[in-house]
C-alpha cells in the first residue's frame, strides 16, 4: 500500500502524521482495500515527494518477492547465471533489474510477445516458453520461478550443483539433484525496500504497471479473465 499517515498509535516513533510512506503490511494483518489501513510502522518507508503513489504501491510486494527470491533465498552472487521465468510480470521484470545491476548473466522467459521487452529490461538472453525446448536452456545457478507447474518441474534438471531452485508459485514436486529447492512467502523488510525506492528514484529500476482502479472496480482486478500484464493497482482514494 501507499498512502498518508493520519494518525499515529501510542508510542509510535519515527513517523509524523501527514508524511507520505508505503509499505507491505504483514500477512496477518490484510485489508488494505479500504480508505485506512493499520499498519505497523516497521514495515512502512517513507515515500518521496516525486514518486507518485500509484508507482509506490506498485513496489513493495513484487519487489521485495524479487529481492529476497534472489538474495535472500537464491544467494545469487557476481558471475552467476539465473534463469527468470515470467520476466515479463510484476515480479519477474524487477529480478531480472535487479540480477544484472548484481553482475549475474540474466536468461528470462516467457511468451514470444514478450522477447522485447525482456531483453530491454537488461536480460542477456530470451527463452521463448511457447516454441523453444527448456532443457536447451542448459545448466544454470539459479531458477527464479513464479510459474509453478510443468515449468517448475522441468526447471529442476536446469540447476547445478550447488545452486538454487527459488520458487514462489508452489512447493517444488521435483528437487534438483546436489541443490537446493525453496518455496517461499515475501515478508516485510523495511531496509530492503528502502533500498527498492532509492533505485526507483534513482531510474536504476522500472516497473511493469497494469491497470490502475477506482475501489468500485476491485472485484474486477480479481477475475483471472481480466488480468493484466503487470501489476494491478486500486486507487482507494486520491492521495497527496
Amino acid at each position: 500500500m501507499s498512502g498518508v499517515v493520519s494518525e499515529l498509535g501510542y508510542g509510535t516513533t519515527g513517523l509524523t502524521v501527514g508524511q507520505r510512506v508505503f509499505g507491505l503490511t504483514d500477512w496477518a494483518r490484510n485489508g488494505t482495500l479500504a480508505e485506512y489501513v493499520a499498519v505497523e510502522a516497521r514495515n512502512l518507508v517513507p515515500l518521496s515527494a516525486d514518486i507518485d503513489h500509484t508507482v509506490a504501491a506498485a513496489l513493495p510486494i513484487s519487489g521485495l518477492t524479487a529481492w529476497q527470491g534472489l538474495f535472500d533465498h537464491a544467494r545469487l552472487a557476481t558471475g552467476q547465471t539465473v534463469l527468470v521465468h515470467g520476466a515479463a510480470g510484476s515480479v519477474g521484470s524487477i529480478a531480472v533489474q535487479l540480477a544484472r545491476e548484481a553482475g549475474a548473466r540474466v536468461i528470462g522467459s516467457g511468451r514470444s510477445g514478450q522477447r522485447e521487452m525482456v531483453l530491454g529490461l537488461g536480460a542477456d538472453a530470451f527463452h521463448d516458453l511457447e516454441h523453444d525446448r527448456l532443457e536447451d536452456v542448459g545448466e544454470v545457478d539459479v531458477v527464479f520461478d513464479v510459474i509453478g507447474g510443468e515449468i517448475l518441474d522441468r526447471s529442476a534438471q536446469l540447476v547445478r550443483a550447488g545452486g538454487t531452485l527459488v520458487t514462489i508459485a508452489e512447493p517444488p514436486r521435483v528437487r534438483p539433484a546436489d541443490a537446493r529447492a525453496v518455496f517461499f512467502v515475501v515478508e516485510p523488510d523495511r531496509a530492503a525496500l528502502a533500498g527498492l525506492e532509492r533505485r526507483l528514484r534513482e531510474g536504476r529500476l522500472r516497473l511493469t504497471i497494469g491497470a490502475v482502479l477506482p475501489l468500485t472496480d476491485a472485484p474486477s482486478a480479481f477475475d483471472p479473465a481480466h488480468r493484466s500484464q503487470g501489476k494491478t493497482i486500486i486507487r482507494v482514494v486520491d492521495a497527496a
